[in-house]
């Protein structure tokens, strides 16, 4: 077979080429989950952690009704997150993916503005905002609807819940709105011809080619989501802690370096199977493979 360049010689064989990559995975991540599901078979106790094969942590998570309510409470959150989420963002994919001309540019660059700041900075700035004495209250208080601050608006689980869908809008809309601008406009205007009303085109023709892009930034959102934990840390209070609280208490305050592992690979299972089984009727595939094969 002749090659397709004749002057030029190969470097090597293909598999060569991968090295880095495979050389990356490994050592940047493989390694690390490796280590982590070593150490949560450790033992830890106030003297430090010592590499015994024991099942103590795992035994806790089970035993202790604290730690499995959070990761119920924690994967309720995440999921509640993502859908809200969807509410939020496709109805802005939709505007933006409709939009033309200059002010297409416009509504694009407005969204991504916000998320060039750091996700630090963006969460501290709902602290002003739902604070006692935060723009909420202070509107309220001068509107006369309220004669003292609103105490409910910070520190609890809905406080993590405005964070949490603020931060991660831009992880949900734009994959989104890249589904929706690859939809040819023909297939709406036939829609259109053969009789079918708005909320018909949107269910049978609009939603379905979407679909892809809802799925990916679901995918998205939920991963973020469910490991969150600045956003807890400082909109939620006692309340609104979630696992990814818990783990790092256990890594910088509690010394329980197994205890943290353990509970940081219970979310990565419990997270990967959720994955495996939902994957099998909502065309998870779809999202990595760009398509049915």
């Amino acid at each position: 077979m002749p090659r397709p360049f004749p002057g030029v010689r190969p470097i090597g064989k293909p598999f060569w080429l991968m090295l880095p990559g495979v050389a990356w995975l490994l050592v940047f991540g493989l390694a690390p989950v490796a280590f982590m599901v070593a150490v949560s078979f450790w033992r830890s106790s106030i003297f430090g952690t010592t590499p015994d094969f024991v099942f103590d942590s795992y035994a806790r998570i089970i035993e202790e009704p604290l730690y499995l309510d959070l990761i119920v409470k924690t994967l309720r959150m995440a999921a509640l997150t993502t859908l809200l989420s969807l509410l939020v963002s496709y109805p802005l994919a939709w505007f933006l993916a409709t939009r033309r001309g200059a002010w297409k540019a416009v509504w694009l660059v407005a969204v991504f503005v916000p998320f060039w700041i750091s996700y630090v900075v963006r969460t501290f700035v709902w602290l002003p905002i739902l604070g006692r004495n935060g723009l909420i209250n202070q509107s309220l208080m001068a509107l006369g609807i309220t004669d003292a601050p609103v105490e409910w608006l910070l520190y609890n689980e809905g406080a993590v819940y405005v964070g949490l869908v603020y931060v991660y809008t831009l992880f949900m809309t734009l994959p989104i709105y890249l589904a929706l601008g690859r939809i040819d406009p023909k297939l709406l205007e036939a829609a259109a011809d053969l009789g079918a009303r708005p909320w018909q085109t949107f269910r049978h023709v609009v939603l379905p080619l979407s679909w892809p892009g809802v799925l990916s930034g679901c995918i998205m959102v939920f991963l973020l989501a469910v490991s969150a934990y600045v956003t807890p840390r400082l909109l939620g209070g006692t309340s609104g802690i979630m696992l990814g609280n818990m783990i790092a208490s256990q890594f910088l305050s509690n010394n329980n370096w197994a205890m943290g592992a353990a509970l940081s690979v219970t979310l990565v299972g419990i997270v990967g199977a959720l994955l495996l089984v939902t994957g099998r009727w909502i065309g998870i595939a779809e999202v990595f493979t760009g398509g049915k094969k």
